[in-house]
């Protein structure tokens, strides 16, 4: 009787615990493509004029989606379109989930970008996407804020920007969360933003 009892206290001991097989590890985290910033934090603010015809263009106005936000210049003779270009490829490959993610086009160069030519830019590569103008003083200072350079060079009888060529991502709650480097590919994107959308 006694054995019986000690048998009968063993078993419900052990089904009273919670299960958790050794040996057995959760899998990790996915990890993301792009340079993350660790910890995150708020993406700085700003208010720009947007190809949209916003006078008040910056990250607080997509929170909710996942923020790609570029720095160029229209008159950009590769680095721009081609990062343009990706980038319109992985928002196409997200599928429907592409409506979750804005791409913003932030221009180095005021001079000539006002925001009627940007949205002719933008918009050739991706409808949805959306072009920030201002004032020099007001993006340099956004500039300032995202560690962002940019450097006039004579060129011909004009001339070109050379600037930073990262591409920032923002989360769905607004918060700076990595940095992409030129040339990466639309996989490398999709990957990313699926995170960030929480996929």
């Amino acid at each position: 009787m006694r054995r019986r009892l000690l048998a009968a206290a063993l078993f419900a001991a052990c089904f009273a615990a919670p299960f958790a097989p050794t040996g057995v590890r959760a899998a990790p985290a996915p990890t993301l493509k792009a340079g993350v910033f660790e910890p995150a934090a708020p993406a700085p603010a700003f208010a720009l004029r947007g190809s949209d015809g916003s006078a008040d263009l910056g990250p607080a106005r997509f929170k909710g989606k996942v923020l790609v936000m570029s720095f160029g210049f229209t008159n950009c003779a590769a680095v721009c379109p081609t990062t343009l270009a990706t980038l319109a490829e992985a928002r196409r490959a997200l599928g429907p989930a592409g409506s979750d993610v804005q791409v913003m086009f932030v221009t180095v160069d005021p001079e000539r970008d006002d925001p009627k030519t940007m949205k002719a830019y933008v918009q050739a590569f991706d409808a949805g996407f959306v072009g920030a103008t201002g004032t020099p003083e007001g993006l340099a200072e956004v500039r300032k804020r995202y560690g962002v350079s940019a450097t006039k060079v004579p060129m011909g009888a004009g001339y070109a920007v050379d600037h930073t060529s990262s591409v920032y991502l923002i989360d769905r709650a607004g918060r700076l969360r990595a940095m992409m480097p030129y040339g990466r590919s639309a996989k490398d994107y999709v990957h990313d933003l699926r995170i960030l959308l929480g996929q």
